[in-house]
Order: structure tokens, then C-alpha cells, then sequence
């Protein structure tokens, strides 16, 4: 970089580039993130007692969960673009506030269900964090470089908070006398606090004037979402050969035609296909989705697998605080791969870092084929899935913003979490239906086949084989630094 570079007052060009109290704010909202995402798991027993439902109905939660996240994270980052990604976060905040609170009250299962599906709403929280963070850093022209460090830091504090979340709500429980509401009522606080941190400590990004909301683009989209994720999740209730959840499936795949075609005809499109299919963005896309297999959908099976009594003839017959270790290295790793992600870019490039990651993944995941009789060849074999998934967690969005044009970068990062989410969801059906059918062969009444098994670690590692084929198809320079004028020219709002 030389001595001409543009230079915005305030930032700096140490080891995150932007502001460091920007990265440290935003680090409290990603901790508040992962307890979120790991204060409730423990719980899980407790809670379907509270309700009086049976276990089973608890999957309902998550899958509710999952389809709106789906479906507004596009909404919500795009309008993030259009009039600001702070005012978007603080709305996104304040919905799960109010639903956290509301589950400290929903005393049945109708109420509960409504407000866990919208404390959904935080998964657009690191999306609109990754473009905060480039727009901050886009006149420096290190925009791409400062932003996959500080997705690295981001992701350290959501698996560190996700760590504090699964250790502190069993403490919490019993200090508490086994209070349900009083304990669900720490992860609502944490929620709340993080607002005024949002509100006081980040600044605004620079919204792009003359943008609107591409309305009918959005409804045809979420109708399409609706169908596949709705379809997916009944695959894994009623199983496969229920005709009419193929037809879900189906009818929401052809809901992109009349998507796509809307779309292209429009000026400023809800999705902007013409960039969606430039090769630094749809490879970035589609491996999203193939990761979301297995970091959304092989968690639940690697730990019935753990928890799986050896007479089966497989399985390592770990206890709770067992398989809590186990969890707990592998977020270890992803912490290590997310901090050791920004470096390899720099030593090789971006798309050397990501394709490397991607194969950790696939490494990780293949290696249970041969080795998963010991407890020891577990903890491996996931501490090096863990590090490629750590790295992609916070790379893809960060990535998918640098290969976005201006006032795209909101939409751009929060596509991959909807990607990752479809794939996720596309996953635990499928998982679900493999493991539950081979449930016949196995000894005792809840375990499943090894075979079973084997067809997910499988499935896994060949995702992850074929995401590391299609980012050969990236560019060798792309998400590289480059230099941008203070000034934006007006054309490129558009």
C-alpha cells in the first residue's frame, strides 16, 4: 500500500486495521451470540418437562428456528444495505430481546414454539457485522484483509460464548433451585445489555440513497425457501415416503424460476443474479451450503454416535460429561481455525486459505470411515473437521462481502448463512431418515446401524471434497485488497 492510500481519522493499521473498539463492541454481541446458541442445550431435559411435551416435539423448535432464519436474513441485510447496517442490527436485536423475554414467560407449547422461532432473528447478526466492518474498512483499501481478521476474532467470541452458554446454564439451573423461568431469564439480560453496547459503541455504515426494497422479489423468494425448508423439515418427521414432502421440495425448487426471471428484469433486484453468478460469488455460495452439512446437521449424530453403547459393535459409550468435552474441544478448534485463517490468507492468498479449509473439513470427516473404534480417534478426527469449519464460519461471509459490489455486501454476507442454513436443514433430513432406518439393526432399542453412520461422516466429507473443487474455480487474485476511491462513483450504487 502506498503513501496515497486514502486514510479515514479513526482507523488504524495494526493487527484488525478498523477500529479497535468497533471489533471489541461487536465482539460482546457475538459472545451474547453464542450463548444463545449454547446456554439452551443443556436445558433441553428440563425444558420439555416445563412444557409437558415429549421430546420429540423439541425438534419442532429448532426447525421453526431454522425456517425463519432462512427466510429473513436476506430481507434484513438487504435492507441493512439500503438504510444502514447498525439500525438493521438494532431492530434485529430488539425482536430477540423481546422473543428471549417471551420465553421466559411461554408456559406452552404454542407460545414457546412462536417465540423461539424469533429469537431466530440473531443469525443476521454476524452478517450485518461483516459488512459494518468492510464498510468501515473500505476507504483504507484493506477492506477484504481487515475484515476476514476481525470475522476471525468474531467467530473466536461466538464459540466462546457458546463454550460460557452449555457450562453456565447447568450452574445457573441448580443455584437457582431448578427455576425455569429465573434461568431463561440470563440469556434474555445478556440480549439486552448487548442493545445499548450496539447502540452506544457502533458506528453507522453508509447507506446507499435511491436503493428500494425489491418487494415482490422477496416474496417470491421466501415463498421458495418456504417450500424446500418446509418440505425438508416434514422428510424428517414423516420420512421418505410421504409423496407429498417430495412435492415440497420440488414445488419450492421451481418457485426460483419465476424468481429468477422477476429478478433479472429488475433494476435493483432483491438478489442480483448477475452477480450471484460472477465466479468469486457463486462458488463462495454454493460451498456455504455444502458446509452447512456438516456444521449444522452432523453435531446431533456425531454425539448419539459418542453416547452410543459399544454392544451395538461400535460407539464409545460416553457419558454426559463426557460428550460435553468432546463438544468442547471441537469449538476449541474452530477458535483455532478462525484465528489461524486470517494468517494462511496472508501467507498464500484467500482462495488458497478457503480451498485448505474446506479440505480440513473433508479430512476430518473421512477419517471416520477407517477410525471411530477408539475415543482418542474421535477427538481427532473432529479437532480437524473443527479447525476447517472454525475458518469458513467467519471466512465466507467475509468473503462473499469482498467479491459484493457496493451497497451489496449486507445482502451478499447474509446469503451464505441462508445457503448454509438450507444445507444444514437438507442434512438433519437426510441424516435423520438414514440413522432412523437403520435403527432395526441395531441392539439396543434407541441406537441406530454403524452403516448409518458411515453414510453421514460420508456424506460430510464429500461436501467438503466438492466445495474445495468449485473454489478452484475462483479467481487466483479474488477477495484480494484493493484500493477504493473516497468517493464512490454513482453508477455503482446501482
Amino acid at each position: 500500500m502506498t503513501s496515497t492510500t486514502p486514510r479515514v481519522p479513526g482507523f488504524r493499521s495494526g493487527a484488525i486495521g478498523v477500529t479497535a473498539s468497533l471489533i471489541g463492541f461487536l465482539f460482546l454481541v457475538e459472545i451474547t451470540s453464542g450463548i444463545l446458541q449454547g446456554y439452551y442445550v443443556p436445558l433441553i431435559p428440563d425444558l420439555v418437562k416445563h412444557l409437558g411435551i415429549h421430546d420429540a416435539d423439541f425438534n419442532w423448535f429448532e426447525a421453526a428456528q431454522l425456517l425463519l432464519s432462512a427466510i429473513v436474513v436476506p430481507v434484513l441485510a438487504k435492507l441493512g444495505d439500503m438504510m444502514g447496517h447498525k439500525r438493521i442490527l438494532l431492530i434485529a436485536t430488539v425482536v430477540t430481546a423481546g422473543a428471549s423475554w417471551w420465553l421466559v414467560a411461554a408456559g406452552d407449547f404454542t407460545s414457546f414454539l412462536i417465540a423461539w422461532a424469533l429469537q431466530g432473528f440473531y443469525v443476521v447478526w454476524l452478517p450485518l457485522e461483516v459488512a459494518l466492518i468492510f464498510d468501515r474498512g473500505r476507504r483504507t483499501g484493506r477492506a477484504a484483509s481487515q475484515t476476514r481478521r476481525a470475522a476471525g476474532l468474531l467467530v473466536v467470541a461466538l464459540e466462546a460464548g457458546a463454550i460460557i452458554g452449555a457450562l453456565a446454564s447447568g450452574v445457573v439451573f441448580g443455584a437457582l433451585g431448578e427455576n425455569v423461568p429465573l434461568t431463561m431469564a440470563v440469556p434474555a439480560v445478556a440480549v439486552t445489555l448487548v442493545f445499548f453496547a450496539i447502540l452506544f459503541g457502533v458506528p453507522e455504515s453508509t447507506p446507499q440513497a435511491g436503493r428500494k426494497l425489491d418487494i415482490v422479489g422477496f416474496t417470491l423468494l421466501t415463498f421458495a425457501l418456504l417450500l424446500i425448508t418446509s418440505g425438508l423439515t416434514f422428510l424428517r418427521i414423516n420420512g421418505p415416503g410421504t409423496w407429498w414432502v417430495w412435492a415440497l421440495v420440488a414445488l419450492g425448487v421451481l418457485a426460483f424460476l419465476p424468481f429468477g426471471r422477476w429478478e433479472l428484469r429488475q433494476p435493483d433486484p432483491a438478489i442480483d443474479l448477475r452477480v450471484l453468478r460472477q465466479p468469486t460469488m457463486w462458488p463462495v455460495q454454493v460451498t456455504a451450503g455444502l458446509i452447512g452439512i456438516s456444521l449444522l446437521g452432523a453435531q446431533a449424530p456425531l454425539s448419539t454416535f459418542a453416547g452410543t453403547d459399544p454392544v451395538n459393535g461400535y460407539g464409545l459409550g460416553l457419558g454426559a460429561t463426557s460428550r460435553s468435552i468432546l463438544i468442547g474441544v471441537y469449538l476449541i478448534s474452530m477458535i483455532v481455525g478462525a484465528l489461524l485463517f486470517p494468517l494462511f490468507s496472508r501467507l498464500a492468498s484467500p482462495r488458497v486459505a478457503l480451498i485448505g479449509a474446506t479440505i480440513l473439513v473433508a479430512v476430518g470427516y473421512a477419517m471416520f470411515l477407517p477410525f471411530h473404534q477408539e475415543t482418542w480417534q474421535v477427538f481427532v478426527n473432529m479437532f480437524i473437521a473443527g479447525l476447517g469449519s472454525g475458518a469458513l464460519v467467519g471466512a465466507l461471509p467475509a468473503a462473499a462481502a469482498a467479491a459484493a459490489p457496493i451497497g451489496q455486501t449486507g445482502i451478499a454476507a447474509g446469503l451464505t448463512n441462508t445457503t448454509k442454513t438450507i444445507g444444514g436443514s437438507f442434512a438433519s433430513a437426510v441424516f435423520g431418515v438414514v440413522l432412523f432406518q437403520g435403527a432395526s439393526q441395531a441392539v439396543t432399542a434407541t441406537a441406530s446401524s454403524l452403516s448409518g453412520y458411515m453414510t453421514v461422516w460420508a456424506i460430510c466429507a464429500g461436501g467438503a471434497v466438492v466445495a474445495a473443487v468449485l473454489l478452484f474455480f475462483v479467481p487466483k487474485l479474488a477477495f484480494a485488497d484493493a484500493a477504493v476511491p473516497l468517493e464512490e462513483p454513482a453508477a455503482a450504487t446501482r
